[in-house]
């Protein structure tokens, strides 16, 4: 009589996500998934996120690997040693490798955006839509007895009356896993149609706002339109990232440190894609 397959593991079932199993054990781990709506479910977060991952820095992913990365790598593990571990590793290995590359190109990138913006340079309509998000927010987010139109406790409403009037479905993403709740939002002018604008604050009154609007995809030219990446803009009054999905633009605007903004950008997108 045929043992039964032992449950997957975490391993495995990253392996297989990464499309890095084996494939006598991947029709297990498929057959474990089908049976388990609790693995099926792990399994399609984790491809979720890596897709996430993937188009935040699938740019970055053709980039060498920095001279200084290589470095450590060889003064810790003879190349001989790195060498066997690639292959008992595959694609594991060089996917931690690929991550932090990302994050040093990603750091790097953002260092040199922050001292050129190159990217808004080319696209005007970009530029100018994210130094409205940052005037909108420098405006409105100071204001203790109006700071929004609509009301947080008014909450279908405003998304409805606010989709009406950009002639988009909307939807108020989820900040709560970093303490900000909604405030509520209000509707703004733009050069091309109107925009939205959602605040959020957390307990200690500090405020972060979500500003939307549809870009002229002809004055922000075709690739900036299908852009989906992140970019960091630092020009107006409070910083903000920012990305555009075909001709429509989203930035997070707030006076926090980098790092968390980019959590709070990252909560959005993923709540808005």
């Amino acid at each position: 009589m045929n043992r039964p397959a032992p449950p997957p593991t975490d391993d495995e079932l990253h392996a297989l996500v990464d499309g890095q199993l084996a494939p006598d054990r991947r029709s297990e781990v498929e057959d474990a998934a089908a049976r388990d709506p609790a693995i099926a479910a792990r399994i399609a977060a984790w491809r979720s996120q890596r897709g996430a991952l993937r188009r935040l820095h699938g740019d970055l992913l053709g980039e060498p690997i920095p001279a200084p990365l290589m470095t450590v790598l060889d003064r810790n593990h003879p190349r001989q040693a790195r060498q066997g571990s690639w292959v008992q590793w595959g694609g594991m290995a060089a996917g931690v490798l690929v991550a932090f590359a990302a994050g040093w190109l990603g750091n790097a990138q953002w260092s040199a955006q922050r001292a050129a913006p190159a990217q808004l340079a080319k696209a005007p309509a970009m530029r100018e839509f994210v130094h409205d998000a940052s005037i909108a927010h420098a405006v409105y987010a100071p204001e203790k007895r109006h700071p929004v139109e609509v009301a947080a406790t008014e909450q279908q409403h405003l998304v409805q009356w606010l989709s009406k009037r950009l002639d988009r479905p909307l939807k108020v993403p989820d900040l709560t896993t970093m303490g900000y709740t909604l405030v509520g939002g209000r509707l703004l002018p733009g050069e091309s149609g109107a925009r939205a604008q959602f605040m959020f604050e957390d307990p200690t009154g500090e405020r972060v706002t979500l500003y939307i609007g549809t870009l002229d995809s002809q004055a922000a030219g075709t690739a900036a339109s299908r852009e989906t990446a992140f970019r960091f803009a630092s020009e107006g009054p409070v910083p903000s990232f920012y990305w555009v999905d075909h001709g429509f633009g989203y930035a997070v605007a707030g006076k926090l440190p980098r790092d968390i903004l980019l959590k709070l950008a990252t909560l959005a997108y993923r709540d808005l894609s």
